[in-house]
């Protein structure tokens, strides 16, 4: 079932890797659903710190991309074509989703398991960015092992997945230290988390607020001065993840951390929303047209939250 049928949509690439200049809005032909799958025309895609490293060949050669590259992990927007074999989704429905790099774009294909119902009253806005960072912050607390009574550092701690894996880690009932820049420590009191600045000093500082120690820590940023002050506080290093410091996690023996998606893992992050329990920060929006300016905002390494791109005006 159908209720409109473009023959083309846009679609963000980037044909070759560089700067945030590099990105290009295309058309591309209008893809189609097929059996047990969905078409869903977005509202809003996420934008991670992922895509930008991603487009600028940082990956290479651990995420090979497939030149010219589309992008975009997670998105919301309305169910518009529904594939045969579907049960339980309607034209017409509002859906969290995920997908890999397809998101930036006015209609994207994805599997009827990868949705699920947005919340009535959810903005377009914050739908658009729980899925991937939601998720990643999820199975990261999962894979350390995460548990009630705990300390558990987390670096990046104001940041996309960092400010859902302070939340999710106060609702296991840990304790919560995580680094930030002096604007963001009381953003990072409002979540639940306790502040402390990066830079030199870190070990020491954590120390003094914690000498009882840390069980666990998460790398939501990528550097080295964040793996190294971990490696020094906690004494399991099977219990330091890290998203995206892939030479890093082979030197010092830690986790690399992708994130396990599912519908049920994201049901599980949309519960808490629904309960008021987890908060979506979103910094701010840009329209698709301005995706370089959304990749440059996400490149300073200062947002808190979210940063997310509406296809609709």
């Amino acid at each position: 079932m159908t209720v409109s049928s473009p023959t083309t949509h846009r679609a963000v690439v980037f044909p070759r890797f560089g700067d945030a200049d590099v990105l290009e809005i295309i058309q591309v032909e209008a893809p189609t659903a097929g059996p047990d799958q969905v078409r869903v025309r977005i509202e809003a895609a996420g934008v991670q710190p992922f895509d930008a490293r991603y487009r600028a060949g940082l990956f290479e050669p651990y995420v090979p991309a497939q030149l010219p590259q589309t992008l975009g992990n997670e998105f919301a927007g309305v169910v518009d074509q529904v594939g045969p074999g579907v049960t339980g989704v309607a034209v017409g429905d509002e859906a969290i989703g995920f997908v890999w790099q397809a998101a930036y774009a006015d209609l994207v294909v994805v599997g009827a398991h990868e949705i699920v119902p947005k919340p009535a009253g959810m903005p377009w806005t914050e739908a658009g960015v729980l899925s991937a960072s939601g998720q990643t912050a999820h199975t990261a607390l999962q894979e350390l092992g995460v548990e009630r009574g705990e300390t558990l550092l987390i670096h990046a701690a104001a940041g996309g997945v960092g400010h859902f894996a302070v939340q999710l880690a106060r609702e296991l009932g840990a304790r919560v230290i995580g680094t930030a820049s002096e604007r963001n420590h009381d953003y990072l009191r409002g979540l639940g988390a306790e502040p402390v600045t990066y830079g030199d000093g870190l070990v020491e500082r954590v120390r003094a607020i914690a000498p009882e120690g840390i069980a666990a820590a998460l790398d939501a940023h990528g550097g080295d001065e964040a793996i190294e002050a971990s490696v020094a506080l906690v004494e399991d290093r099977k219990r330091i993840g890290t998203l995206s410091g892939y030479a890093a996690a082979q030197r010092f023996g830690i986790q690399l951390i992708g994130t396990q998606r599912s519908a049920d893992r994201l049901n599980e992050l949309v519960d808490l929303y629904r309960q008021g329990k987890l908060v979506v920060t979103v910094q701010r929006a840009f329209p698709l047209e301005a995706v370089a300016d959304a990749h440059r905002e996400v490149e300073t390494g200062h947002v808190r939250g979210k940063v997310v791109l509406t296809t609709q005006g």
